[in-house]
């Protein structure tokens, strides 16, 4: 409940001042609350213990073998489970289906909090791409089983999602039909106890190693009163996907797949027939929120390692830290980076406090398009401090060059700048 949110955001700030300092303490490499002497009314106990779990296993399990898996674009399937025996990998998901939230006191067992650390120590790693894979991509696949699905689908698919047994992606996207989510074309043509399904979808992450599909296809008519979801198994006769090579995120196995007369039973139907629009909709609030924690880490991680450099790096009789053009792009990407975590946490508090999806709808488009502008811009800075440093896949530069590879694929997808920006003025009814 809000009053419970309310005594346990009361209790977090005066916990919080017993916190002690974390990680390496380079300038503004880290949220602020992990420095010495400042404080914040948003983490106790639960989230620095959860803080240090997921900072361990990035760095033992993930960070070490970005380089390798980037460059043969793919990552061990193992990493599915030893991130959910970690206990990340279902940390923010129900118990009943092998979820291991942190924190036994709260409700759910987790609140945004727990969820933006998870994001943001995750993406320490500097790599969209496996984290898509393994962490993210079935976050906004599952959902509208969990929401709106039967209790046969949600047995069937839940737990072994879930637990990292079973892949899972959402198949939205098609050639014709993005962000317009009410024009999509696929078809599913009820017959008998089956749905027969032809179209085709694009852009679907993970869905080279999926075992399952969440697909939006249109069983009505026209616009968004025709859209249902159907779950669509991979070994299904008629289903067929091909890798798609990006720009980044290239452990993400991006898909194009296509479906000729699938035969899907009508069991299979998630929710309601004409009624997949909505179920759809409720996903983008917590993708764009994962986004936009994500894009703002990657900005943390490329002025992190901007001042590594620029501590070391001399030109002309000085460190590059000492040269004030220098200095000037560091405090640039400083002031951007804390400014957007503080408003990232101002959309946590209001999702711990349960307020309406739809009155966060605005708010959320709006910092994550704060949060992708912010990582552009750091990329770009970053990428002028390390000068040909961040050109070459290797060496100091490494973790810039991606991130700067990756920067649209966060700027566009779960909703491009422009769509977000028009959503936002929309809500707010100019």
């Amino acid at each position: 409940s809000c009053v419970a949110c309310s005594r346990r955001m009361e209790t977090s700030a005066q916990e919080c001042a017993a916190v002690e300092p974390f990680g390496e303490q380079i300038p503004f490499s880290d949220p602020y609350w992990y420095r010495e002497g400042l404080k914040s009314p948003f983490y106790g106990p639960t989230h620095v213990a959860f803080r240090a779990k997921v900072r361990k296993f990035t760095e033992e399990k993930i960070t070490p073998f970005i380089a390798e898996w980037e460059e043969a674009g793919t990552y061990p399937i193992e990493l599915h489970e030893e991130a959910y025996k970690a206990g990340l990998l279902a940390a923010v998901w129900p118990r009943e289906y092998g979820g291991t939230p942190p924190d036994p006191s709260l409700p759910q067992g987790f609140d945004a909090f727990h969820d933006l650390i998870l994001i943001d120590e995750l993406c320490r790693c500097g790599a969209g791409g496996v984290l898509w894979a393994v962490f993210f991509s079935f976050g906004i696949s599952l959902p509208p089983i969990l929401n709106v699905g039967s209790q046969y689908l949600r047995d069937k698919v839940a737990r072994d999602v879930i637990t990292g047994k079973k892949i899972m992606s959402l198949a939205v996207t098609e050639p014709g039909a993005g962000s317009d989510v009410a024009s999509l074309t696929t078809t599913a043509r009820k017959e008998g106890d089956f749905y027969i399904i032809n179209g085709e979808k694009k852009f679907i992450t993970s869905g080279m190693r999926a075992q399952y599909f969440t697909v939006a296809v249109r069983t009505g008519g026209s616009g968004m009163g025709g859209v249902s979801l159907l779950l669509v198994e991979r070994d299904m006769p008629g289903v067929t996907i091909r890798r798609q090579k990006t720009q980044g995120w290239w452990t993400s196995s991006t898909t194009y797949i296509t479906f000729e007369d699938v035969k899907v039973p009508v069991q299979n139907l998630i929710g309601k027939e004409n009624d997949g629009f909505r179920p759809i909709m409720h996903n983008f609030n917590h993708e764009r929120f994962v986004f936009a924690a994500m894009s703002n880490r990657f900005a943390r991680v490329c002025l992190e390692d901007a001042i590594k450099y620029a501590r070391v790096r001399k030109t002309f009789g000085k460190r590059l830290a000492d040269q004030p053009v220098i200095r000037a792009k560091i405090a640039e990407m400083a002031r951007v980076v804390e400014s957007t975590h503080a408003l990232i946490e101002q959309i946590a508090y209001q999702m711990t406090m349960k307020v309406d999806d739809k009155l966060l709808g605005g708010p959320i488009a709006l910092v994550k398009v704060q949060a992708t502008k912010t990582m552009d811009f750091c990329a770009r800075e970053a990428s002028q401090v390390l000068g040909g440093a961040s050109c070459i896949r290797g060496g100091h530069g490494e973790r810039i060059e991606r991130l700067y590879r990756e920067v649209r694929q966060n700027a566009i997808a779960g909703g491009s700048e422009e769509i977000l920006l028009d959503l936002a003025m929309r809500q707010a009814r100019l």
